[in-house]
Protein backbone atom coordinates (compact mmCIF):
# COMPACT_ATOMS: atom_id res chain seq x y z
CA UNK A 1 0.00 0.00 0.00
CA UNK A 2 1.37 3.75 -1.28
CA UNK A 3 2.01 5.95 1.87
CA UNK A 4 0.66 9.86 2.12
CA UNK A 5 0.99 11.32 -1.23
CA UNK A 6 3.21 14.53 -0.14
CA UNK A 7 6.33 15.25 0.79
CA UNK A 8 7.28 18.16 1.95
CA UNK A 9 10.97 18.53 2.82
CA UNK A 10 13.79 20.50 2.90
CA UNK A 11 17.60 19.82 2.31
CA UNK A 12 20.55 21.58 3.70
CA UNK A 13 24.63 20.95 3.07
CA UNK A 14 25.90 19.88 6.49
CA UNK A 15 28.80 22.73 8.41
CA UNK A 16 29.35 19.86 10.67
CA UNK A 17 28.74 16.63 12.18
CA UNK A 18 26.30 16.72 15.46
CA UNK A 19 28.60 14.80 18.05
CA UNK A 20 28.45 11.63 19.23
CA UNK A 21 26.68 10.69 15.30
CA UNK A 22 24.04 8.61 15.96
CA UNK A 23 24.78 4.74 14.07
CA UNK A 24 23.30 4.76 11.23
CA UNK A 25 21.52 2.45 8.44
CA UNK A 26 23.53 1.75 4.82
CA UNK A 27 20.94 2.55 1.90
CA UNK A 28 21.31 1.64 -1.34
CA UNK A 29 19.34 3.33 -4.13
CA UNK A 30 18.85 2.78 -7.79
CA UNK A 31 16.65 5.13 -10.55
CA UNK A 32 14.58 2.72 -12.92
CA UNK A 33 13.85 6.32 -14.68
CA UNK A 34 15.25 9.80 -13.69
CA UNK A 35 14.27 12.03 -16.17
CA UNK A 36 13.45 15.66 -14.19
CA UNK A 37 9.97 15.44 -14.44
CA UNK A 38 9.64 12.14 -12.78
CA UNK A 39 12.06 9.84 -10.53
CA UNK A 40 11.42 6.44 -9.87
CA UNK A 41 13.50 4.46 -7.59
CA UNK A 42 13.99 0.60 -5.45
CA UNK A 43 15.88 1.15 -2.23
CA UNK A 44 17.20 -0.99 0.54
CA UNK A 45 17.42 0.24 3.63
CA UNK A 46 18.60 -1.98 6.47
CA UNK A 47 16.07 -4.96 6.21
CA UNK A 48 13.32 -2.54 4.39
CA UNK A 49 12.72 -2.63 0.56
CA UNK A 50 10.62 0.37 -0.94
CA UNK A 51 9.84 0.86 -4.12
CA UNK A 52 9.04 5.30 -4.72
CA UNK A 53 8.09 7.45 -7.20
CA UNK A 54 8.57 11.09 -6.95
CA UNK A 55 7.07 14.02 -9.04
CA UNK A 56 8.62 17.11 -10.40
CA UNK A 57 9.85 20.01 -7.33
CA UNK A 58 11.93 20.32 -4.88
CA UNK A 59 10.53 21.28 -0.89
CA UNK A 60 7.06 19.97 -1.93
CA UNK A 61 6.23 17.37 -4.34
CA UNK A 62 3.84 14.38 -5.09
CA UNK A 63 5.75 10.79 -3.76
CA UNK A 64 4.48 7.26 -3.28
CA UNK A 65 6.20 4.56 -1.87
CA UNK A 66 5.05 0.81 -1.86
CA UNK A 67 7.20 -1.68 0.04
CA UNK A 68 9.20 -4.50 -2.00
CA UNK A 69 9.50 -8.03 -1.43
CA UNK A 70 13.89 -9.08 -1.78
CA UNK A 71 12.78 -10.96 -4.83
CA UNK A 72 11.00 -8.10 -6.12
CA UNK A 73 13.74 -5.57 -5.35
CA UNK A 74 16.50 -8.44 -6.59
CA UNK A 75 14.70 -8.16 -9.80
CA UNK A 76 13.83 -4.80 -10.43
CA UNK A 77 17.82 -3.71 -8.64
CA UNK A 78 19.57 -4.44 -12.02
CA UNK A 79 16.94 -2.38 -14.10
CA UNK A 80 18.17 0.98 -12.12
CA UNK A 81 20.50 1.75 -15.47
CA UNK A 82 19.75 5.34 -14.21
CA UNK A 83 22.23 5.85 -11.83
CA UNK A 84 22.58 4.64 -8.17
CA UNK A 85 23.26 6.17 -4.80
CA UNK A 86 25.15 4.46 -1.55
CA UNK A 87 25.23 6.48 1.99
CA UNK A 88 24.73 5.80 4.80
CA UNK A 89 21.54 7.46 7.13
CA UNK A 90 21.81 8.61 10.17
CA UNK A 91 18.47 10.40 12.41
CA UNK A 92 18.69 13.17 15.06
CA UNK A 93 15.76 14.05 16.72
CA UNK A 94 15.33 17.91 16.72
CA UNK A 95 12.22 18.13 18.67
CA UNK A 96 8.81 17.40 16.49
CA UNK A 97 11.16 16.80 13.54
CA UNK A 98 14.13 14.06 12.73
CA UNK A 99 17.08 14.97 10.49
CA UNK A 100 17.93 12.93 8.17
CA UNK A 101 22.02 13.01 7.88
CA UNK A 102 22.97 11.29 4.56
CA UNK A 103 26.78 10.32 4.52
CA UNK A 104 27.48 9.36 0.56
CA UNK A 105 30.01 6.88 -0.40
CA UNK A 106 31.40 5.84 -3.64
CA UNK A 107 31.81 8.66 -6.53
CA UNK A 108 29.41 10.80 -4.14
CA UNK A 109 32.17 10.44 -1.32
CA UNK A 110 32.74 13.36 0.90
CA UNK A 111 29.14 14.75 -0.15
CA UNK A 112 27.02 14.98 3.71
CA UNK A 113 23.38 16.52 3.21
CA UNK A 114 21.42 16.70 6.20
CA UNK A 115 17.06 16.63 4.93
CA UNK A 116 13.84 17.80 7.05
CA UNK A 117 10.73 16.15 6.31
CA UNK A 118 7.64 18.24 7.82
CA UNK A 119 3.94 17.47 8.12
CA UNK A 120 2.66 20.29 6.81
CA UNK A 121 3.57 23.79 4.66
CA UNK A 122 3.50 26.22 8.19
CA UNK A 123 6.07 23.51 9.77
CA UNK A 124 8.38 23.53 6.80
CA UNK A 125 8.58 27.57 6.46
CA UNK A 126 8.64 27.79 10.67
CA UNK A 127 11.58 25.39 10.95
CA UNK A 128 14.79 26.95 11.40
CA UNK A 129 17.89 25.30 11.43
CA UNK A 130 20.32 24.42 14.22
CA UNK A 131 23.65 25.70 13.56
CA UNK A 132 25.70 22.55 12.08
CA UNK A 133 23.32 22.97 9.27
CA UNK A 134 25.69 24.77 6.76
CA UNK A 135 23.90 25.75 3.56
CA UNK A 136 20.71 25.34 2.58
CA UNK A 137 20.01 23.19 -1.19
CA UNK A 138 16.04 22.82 -1.09
CA UNK A 139 15.68 24.53 -4.31
CA UNK A 140 18.78 23.69 -6.14
CA UNK A 141 17.76 20.36 -8.23
CA UNK A 142 21.43 19.03 -8.53
CA UNK A 143 21.36 18.02 -4.87
CA UNK A 144 18.43 15.89 -5.45
CA UNK A 145 19.15 11.84 -5.04
CA UNK A 146 18.02 11.13 -8.30
CA UNK A 147 20.36 13.99 -10.11
CA UNK A 148 23.08 13.14 -7.68
CA UNK A 149 23.10 9.33 -8.99
CA UNK A 150 22.51 10.54 -12.33
CA UNK A 151 24.92 13.51 -13.10
CA UNK A 152 27.01 12.99 -10.06
CA UNK A 153 28.54 16.16 -7.65
CA UNK A 154 27.47 19.21 -8.58
CA UNK A 155 30.57 20.88 -10.46
CA UNK A 156 32.42 22.73 -8.10
CA UNK A 157 31.04 21.44 -4.92
CA UNK A 158 33.52 21.74 -2.03
CA UNK A 159 31.93 20.20 1.31
CA UNK A 160 31.59 22.32 4.05
CA UNK A 161 33.09 19.82 6.46
CA UNK A 162 36.33 19.72 4.58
Amino acid sequence: MASDSVERERTWLVRSLPDPLPAGTHVSQGYLLADGDVAVRVRRAGDRRLMTVKGRGTRSRTELEWDLTAEQFEALWPLTRCGRVDKVRHEVPLGPCTAEIDVFAGSLAGLVLVEVEFDDDASMDAFTAPDWFGEEVSDDPRYANAALARDGLPEGHRSPTD
